[in-house]
C-alpha cells in the first residue's frame, strides 16, 4: 500500500513539473508570436518608408524601436526610450530575427523583458526592428499555477491514498478472509472448506475452485487412506499364515511334514508376491501417464494369445469377420483380458468365451471395437456390477483364501481400460446366466492399423 502511495505521489510530482514546463514554454512562445507580429508590421511600413513617429503599439507593456547600422533610434512608440537603444548594438545581428533576454532596467518595463529583432529597411539603409514585451504577465500565471500545484498536490495524494486504502482493503478482505480459512484448514481446526464471497467476482471464483480442489484432496486422501488400511489387512493375511506355518513345523519338530509346509508356504508367498504386484501396479497407473509403447493391436490376435495361456481350461475364441485394429499399449490390454480370463475361468461351470466385433460408427464421435469375455457362472447381482471395480472389493463367494484374489483385478482392469480410451461394462451372459463383460475399445481403421504394424 505504502509503495503504491509512494509511486502515485512521485507520478503525480513529475506530472506537475511537465505541466508547469509546458506550461512557460507555450506562454512563452505566445509573447514571442504577438511581438513577432507587431515587429514585421512596423517592418512592412519601414520597407515602404512609412514610419510614423510615434510607432502605434496595442498595449503599454509592448515597447517597439526601429534602429539603422549605427545603433540611432529611427523611430520608437510613445514610451520608449528616443536616445539610447532596448539592445546593444554589439547584440544585434542585421540579417537574422532574434529572440534575446535584457534587463528590464533599460526598457523601462517589469521583468523578465523579452525583445524580439527583425531586419528592415533596405541594403542602402539597412534597419532593425526592436519590440519589446514584459513577461511579467507570464511569470505571474506560471506562479499562480505552481501555487495552485503546491497547494492542492498533498491533499490530492492524502485523498487518493485514503481512497486507495478503503478500495484495497475491502478487495483484500474477502482474501484475508481466505487466508484465516486456509489457517483453519491447515490447524486442523476448521470444516475442511474456505469461506465463498458473496460477491461473484474473482474472489469468488477463486475460492469457488480452491473449495474444489479441497474437495479433490479430501477425496483423494480419503482413499489414500482407505488404500493404505486395505493392503495393510490383505498384506497381514498371507504374512499371517507364513507365521502361523512356520511356528507349527518349529513346536512339532521331527514330526513336521516339510513337503507340505514348503507347499503352503509357496502358496501363500505367490499370493504375496501377486498383491505386491498389484499395488505397485495401481501406483504407478495412479502417478504416471500413459505408458510409452502405444501403437496399432490386432484384437483377434490378442485374444488367441490369451486364450492360449489356458489349454486346460474351456476358453475359446469365437471367429470375428476380420482383422479389428485398436489404438493402445499391447502389454496394458493383455493385462485387462489376462485379469479378465482369470475371473471368468476362476467362477465358470464349463466354458468361457471370447469374442471380438466391430460396432457402427453411428450416434458417436469415433467408431469402437467390442470385446465380450461370457462365461457360465454364477454371475454378479445387478446392484453389486458398479462397485466390483473398486480397489479390495470382493463379493462374498470370492472371499476363500484359495479362489479369492485380493480384489484387485478389476480395479487394474477399470484403470487401464480408462487410460486406453475405452469403457467396460458387466452384463448378463445368454440366456439370463452367467457373466459378460463388455469391453469398448477406439477402433483403427484396419488399413491404417495394417501400415502402422508393418516393419
Amino acid at each position: 500500500m505504502a509503495i503504491g502511495v509512494f509511486g502515485l505521489a512521485v507520478g503525480l510530482a513529475l506530472g506537475g513539473v511537465v505541466l508547469l514546463g509546458a506550461l512557460g514554454y507555450v506562454l512563452q512562445r505566445t509573447v514571442d508570436t504577438e511581438a513577432f507580429r507587431t515587429a514585421d508590421a512596423v517592418a512592412l511600413l519601414a520597407a515602404e518608408d512609412a514610419l510614423p513617429d510615434p510607432l502605434p503599439v496595442a498595449g503599454g507593456q509592448v515597447r517597439v524601436q526601429v534602429v539603422d547600422a549605427q545603433g540611432r533610434i529611427r523611430a520608437a512608440s510613445i514610451d520608449a526610450d528616443r536616445l539610447v537603444p532596448m539592445v546593444r548594438p554589439e547584440r544585434l545581428d542585421p540579417d537574422r530575427r532574434q529572440r534575446l533576454e535584457v534587463p528590464a532596467e533599460r526598457v523601462g518595463l517589469a521583468g523578465p523583458v523579452r525583445v524580439v529583432t527583425v531586419p528592415a529597411g533596405t541594403a542602402a539603409d539597412p534597419l532593425t526592428v526592436l519590440v519589446a514585451r514584459s513577461m511579467a504577465d507570464v511569470r505571474h500565471s506560471t506562479h499562480v499555477v505552481r501555487t495552485i500545484l503546491l497547494v492542492a498536490f498533498p491533499l490530492l495524494v492524502a485523498g487518493l491514498a485514503g481512497v486507495a486504502w478503503r478500495v484495497v482493503g475491502a478487495t483484500l478482505r474477502p482474501v484475508e478472509a481466505l487466508r484465516r480459512g486456509a489457517e483453519e484448514i491447515t490447524g486442523r481446526a476448521g470444516t475442511g472448506r474456505l469461506p465463498v464471497p458473496a460477491s461473484a467476482d474473482e474472489i469468488h471464483r477463486l475460492a469457488v475452485t480452491l473449495n474444489g480442489m479441497l474437495d479433490r484432496l479430501e477425496s483423494a486422501r480419503d482413499r489414500q487412506r482407505a488404500f493404505v488400511s486395505d493392503a495393510a489387512h490383505e498384506l497381514r493375511s498371507p504374512l499371517t499364515n507364513i507365521r502361523t506355518e512356520l511356528e507349527v513345523a518349529q513346536r512339532l519338530a521331527g514330526r513336521t511334514d516339510w513337503t507340505a509346509v514348503t507347499s503352503n508356504l509357496l502358496a501363500d508367498t505367490e499370493r504375496l508376491s501377486r498383491l505386491v504386484d498389484d499395488l505397485l501396479l495401481l501406483a504407478r497407473l495412479d502417478e504416471t501417464p500413459p505408458a510409452r509403447g502405444t501403437g496399432p493391436v490386432e484384437l483377434g490376435a490378442l485374444l488367441t494369445e490369451v486364450a492360449a495361456r489356458y489349454p486346460s481350461a474351456p476358453v475359446r475364441v469365437a471367429p470375428s469377420s476380420g482383422p479389428l485394429w485398436t489404438v493402445g499399449n499391447a502389454d496394458e490390454l493383455r493385462r485387462v483380458l489376462a485379469n479378465l480370463v482369470d475371473n471368468a475361468v476362476r467362477h465358470a461351470r464349463g466354458s468361457v468365451l471370447l469374442a471380438a466385433e466391430a460396432t457402427p460408427a453411428s450416434h458417436r464421435e469415433a467408431a469402437y471395437h467390442l470385446v465380450t469375455v461370457t462365461d457360465d457362472g454364477p454371475g454378479i447381482p445387478v446392484a453389486d456390477r458398479g462397485r466390483v471395480f473398486g480397489r479390495f472389493t470382493r463379493l462374498d463367494d470370492g472371499r476363500a483364501r484359495d479362489d479369492g484374489g485380493a480384489g484387485l483385478g478389476l480395479a487394474i482392469v477399470w484403470e487401464l481400460v480408462r487410460r486406453a480410451g475405452g469403457s467396460i461394462t458387466l452384463t448378463d451372459g445368454d440366456d439370463q446366466r452367467g457373466l459378460r463383460v463388455r469391453l469398448l475399445l477406439p477402433a483403427l481403421p484396419t488399413d491404417e492399423g495394417r501400415e502402422a504394424a508393418t516393419p
